[in-house]
């Protein structure tokens, strides 16, 4: 294989590193689902047979739970149950985003609204610089606000900045504070919770096989890998006021949420999602690995396009072993999953391997 390609594999994991923790609404069971109908399959990214076997092998020794490898809606490969649902962890993060585009495009959000015009405040009060932020550096993660949040990790406490450090817009730091709130503000505007507008948004148009919008709020005696539901607010009330939103999510629905991006938001013939939302989304606004050329965009990472690497890719995280990743100079998408809600052990390293191994079967 390629030995950049290679080391951007490396290079991509080393940026894993989200939160792993579990933060109520009633049960809504009123939604209902079709089956899901794939998108024409002509142009496929192609895959060595062979190679693709080595990689099935290799799975069968690392926990992974479920992979996809999809291709115009088609699964070209597929691993373990790639219909589970358990939680996608950080990898929330973009489809909050696809909301987010929905509802600017439609006008209702407006990106430069404030927190203080929101009358956003939370356990430990925002001083007026803090109020200062905007929506949008809230999904850069740059709002310059350091304050204890639900679903923060040992890793993000350690490179959180004292208090004050620095001003909105100033910085990246990735910070669930940022992305709690961004949630709380989506559901302010829109008048609807998370889970059900992305039911009807996003599901029900991909014609999702598994997710329903069912939801619940988690507490402390919460089984979570007793719970069929798509997705659960997770309180952690003596922190903030602000839930964490976390989403369970299959393989398969992930691998569709991802070539809606790969095809620029149409669907069906359909526009789902913006082209100029997605472009703007995948820009990179931060830089997360200056030596790959990495960067940070509206809640997705961006692995930017240079003299050496002709097309841009991007993906999101969770805790280091989930991924999503959307190449579009390849044609597929890349879905990995553990299952996390278990006491299964799952090696970091291995994802550097997977990762690997995928690429080595493209055919380019």
């Amino acid at each position: 294989m390629n030995l950049y390609i290679t080391l951007t594999c490396l290079a991509l994991i080393s940026t894993f590193s989200h939160a792993y923790t579990y933060a109520l609404q009633p049960l809504n069971n009123s939604l209902d689902i079709k089956k899901a109908t794939p998108v024409p399959t002509q142009n496929l990214a192609t895959f060595t047979p062979q190679k693709l076997q080595k990689l099935n092998e290799f799975l069968k020794t690392s926990n992974t739970s479920s992979l996809v490898l999809m291709s115009k809606g088609k699964v070209v490969f597929e691993f373990g149950d790639i219909h589970k649902k358990h939680t996608i962890h950080s990898i929330r993060k973009p489809m909050l985003n696809a909301l987010f585009g929905i509802y600017v495009d439609r006008g209702i959000i407006k990106l430069d609204t404030t927190l203080d015009s929101l009358e956003i405040d939370d356990i430990i009060p925002l001083t007026d610089l803090e109020k200062s932020a905007t929506i949008q550096q809230l999904l850069k993660s740059r709002s310059g606000i350091y304050l204890p949040s639900a679903a923060t990790s040992n890793s993000m406490l350690t490179n959180m900045p004292k208090r004050g450090a620095f001003s909105p817009g100033e910085k990246f730091i990735y910070n669930n504070w940022d992305f709690n709130v961004a949630g709380a503000i989506f559901e302010k505007l829109t008048g609807d919770n998370i889970y059900s507008a992305f039911y009807r948004e996003i599901a029900k148009p991909l014609n999702m096989h598994d997710y329903r919008g069912q939801y619940i709020t988690i507490n402390e005696n919460t089984n979570i890998a007793e719970l069929t539901v798509d997705g659960f607010y997770q309180y952690e009330h003596e922190k903030s006021k602000f839930p964490a939103y976390h989403f369970r999510m299959s393989a398969y629905d992930m691998a569709l949420f991802g070539q809606l991006y790969e095809r620029n938001g149409i669907w069906n013939n359909e526009q789902i999602i913006s082209k100029e939302w997605i472009t703007k989304s995948t820009t990179s606004y931060s830089v997360t690995n200056p030596f790959m050329d990495f960067g940070y965009g509206l809640l997705w990472y961006v692995i930017n396009a240079n003299d050496k690497r002709p097309n841009k890719a991007f993906y999101h995280t969770g805790v280091g072993v989930h991924m999503l990743a959307v190449y579009p100079g390849s044609d597929f998408v890349l879905v990995h999953r553990v299952d996390t809600e278990s006491t299964i052990q799952f090696e970091q390293k291995n994802l550097y391997k997977i990762i690997s191994l995928v690429f080595d079967a493209l055919e380019q």
